[in-house]
């Protein structure tokens, strides 16, 4: 499995606002809130092995602040640790990352032809909610 990167995971969370964003962070989030399968409960006994986060945390302080490359740090390690011990999590998460990398990124070609365009052209791709403020130029 390719490594879920904190840039990639910044990216995801600050696309939030459009509706692809929006369902492949769901994605992440209800596969994150699966029970943890490993062998050991998740909270460390005192003297047992150390506590593994199952990554919710980390993924809900991502989604509170969005651009902080620390909590995306956190978070991509939060799943890596996770999907080395839970098989079913790892393919999960593997399938999850697949979809998102080919359903949230890829190119955007945007093409204008047939002479001047007298109004606004928006090109690229997922926008949510433009907004254009135009004044109105009597000197036509």
């Amino acid at each position: 499995m390719d490594p879920i990167t904190a840039a990639a995971l910044t990216a995801l969370a600050g696309t939030v606002g459009g509706e692809a964003g929006r369902q492949t962070w769901q994605g992440l989030t209800a596969l994150v809130r699966r029970p943890f399968r490993r062998g050991a409960a998740p909270d460390a006994a005192p003297g047992g092995p150390p506590a593994v986060s199952s990554g919710e945390l980390e993924l809900v302080d991502l989604e509170n602040s969005p651009a902080d490359p620390l909590r995306a740090q956190a978070l991509a390690t939060a799943l890596g640790v996770r999907a080395a011990l839970d098989d079913e999590f790892r393919a999960l998460l593997e399938e999850w990352w697949q979809q998102a990398r080919s359903g949230s990124g890829g190119e955007v070609h945007n093409s204008i032809s047939g002479g001047t365009q007298n109004a606004p052209v928006l090109q690229g791709r997922d926008f949510f909610r433009p907004t254009f403020n135009m004044s109105q130029n009597d000197d036509h």
